[in-house]
């Protein structure tokens, strides 16, 4: 009898480890989660401010603003985020070995590539309204559409300071200041916008410039903070050696790069496609509908993509491959029960959520019959991100974005296009192929997680840590 009860109180004992574990992590999860979801939330409302100032100006107004945003500054905006995501690897490496001197310097590279990126990628917004008649867009649109983009040129470089700084920041879990900017960010650009654009008057150039300024101030901001003397170890100053190495940092940046821009353009790519159906305007306005609430669950969600790679990056720059391996189960756990509720809701209400974009009852009820497929691709949305954060916190973006190329181009878009046309299965199908191929890429990401050995994944990180900062470089300084 005493064997038994021994027995027992040593499993009560292990759970009871087990389950403080799991607080204990969860808690550092959400330290970086919770601020980071306002972070995000608050840039994207940037955007949806914007186009509703613009949507008063006119319908011609709100297309050309959406056109712009939708294609050609959430193109810039994907490869920028998906630059700055290096940064996001190596520092959150070395701030887990304790290498905080070279933070500064990982971050002055990121700045000149994505400078350069910038100045690379001009063209995009000088000849928009070409690129957007190229798609076979309205001529009326794209004409004013090209006039907005060259007026948002600020804001493009501004993305170019604004993503490196905040991949900076969250490597280090300095990320409640990211959201107070944010949103303080969000109220100046209300504001900004009812003064320019409607008591002054000055219509989508007022709302441009709003744009502009309020994403300046953001940058600045931040600067501020970072100069300013409250990372004494991670920041003493500009230095020459942000101009070594650029190769390696390039070949990263790259790659991180093309698996963020992968997984956006995917969503393009099934819009597009949508468009060339019979009844398109209905088909489009109902996908448009679905793709949207789906964006504002990937906003959440994406909270957990920095809370994923901040906690897997510091513990493999600190050699704990069995943390880096629970960290990993605990966001998946969490961001999946948030999915989850998203997708009970999007059940629950089915035939009434597409009643707040639209009163047309034929897209209501076209929106109404995708809800189905919907839920499931928000839940695969509390899992997926969950799984990019780790490729970024591991450095694996250049695998990570070969995965999607074979999943969502060689199998995902070919599927929705066999079904869509085909088999004349409309709208349904081409989404229904987008899940399927959303499911794939997760499944496959799982499967590489699974069978990764992540004590050798804590040496590659101490490995890399020695060799593009630490012990190497400062040798080259002394």
């Amino acid at each position: 009898m005493e064997q038994k009860a021994l027995e027992i109180g040593s499993e009560e004992t292990e759970k009871e480890k087990i389950g403080n574990k799991w607080c204990v992590e969860a808690k550092k999860v959400w330290h970086i989660a919770g601020p980071a979801i306002l972070n995000a939330v608050s840039l994207f409302s940037l955007e949806v401010v914007t186009a509703a100032f613009a949507g008063r100006l006119g319908d011609l107004e709100l297309a050309a603003v959406s056109e712009v945003h939708n294609v050609i500054a959430g193109f810039v905006y994907g490869v920028m985020l998906g630059m700055a995501s290096a940064l996001a690897t190596l520092c959150g490496q070395a701030v887990g070995a304790g290498q905080f001197n070279m933070l500064g310097v990982y971050l002055q590279r990121s700045w000149i590539i994505t400078g350069v990126a910038s100045l690379l990628l001009t063209p995009v917004f000088v000849f928009t309204s070409p690129i957007l008649k190229l798609l076979r867009q309205d001529k009326d649109i794209s004409h004013l559409a090209g006039k907005y983009a060259i007026w948002i040129i600020p804001q493009m470089f501004a993305y170019a300071l604004n993503f490196p700084m905040q991949k900076f920041l969250q490597s280090q879990s300095k990320v409640w200041f990211m959201a107070i900017i944010s949103m303080g960010g969000l109220a100046i650009h209300v504001l900004l916008n009812w003064i320019l654009v409607v008591k002054g008057g000055h219509g989508l150039f007022g709302a441009a410039i709003a744009g502009n300024i309020s994403w300046w101030l953001l940058d600045i901001a931040q600067l501020i903070y970072i100069i300013s003397g409250y990372f004494p170890e991670a920041w003493t100053g500009f230095s020459c050696l942000a101009f070594k190495s650029l190769t390696k940092f390039v070949k990263l940046s790259l790659a991180s790069a093309v698996m963020v821009c992968l997984e956006l353009w995917y969503f393009t790519a099934v819009i597009l496609m949508v468009g060339g159906l019979k009844n398109a305007t209905v088909a489009v306005d109902a996908i448009s509908i679905c793709l949207g609430l789906q964006l504002w669950t990937l906003t959440v969600a994406f909270g957990f993509t920095s809370s994923t790679s901040v906690r897997v990056s510091n513990e493999l720059g600190a050699g704990n491959a069995k943390a880096a391996k629970f960290t990993i189960s605990v966001n998946v756990l969490t961001s999946a029960v948030i999915g989850l509720i998203f997708s009970a809701t999007i059940l629950a209400t089915r035939k009434e959520f597409p009643r707040l974009f639209t009163n047309e009852q034929h897209v209501i009820k076209e929106t109404s019959k995708l809800g189905y497929i919907l839920a499931a691709i928000i839940f695969l949305n509390g899992i997926q991100p969950v799984l990019l954060g780790v490729a970024v916190g591991a450095g694996w973006q250049l695998q990570v974005a070969l995965i999607s190329i074979g999943c969502y181009y060689g199998f995902g878009l070919p599927l929705g296009a066999l079904l869509g046309y085909k088999f004349k299965f409309g709208v349904e199908g081409i989404l229904s192929a987008m899940l399927a191929g959303s499911f794939l890429q997760t499944l496959f990401q799982f499967l590489i997680i699974a069978r990764t050995s992540w004590h050798k994944q804590a040496l590659q990180a101490e490995e890399r840590v020695r060799t593009w900062g630490g012990e190497v470089e400062n040798q080259s300084t002394s």
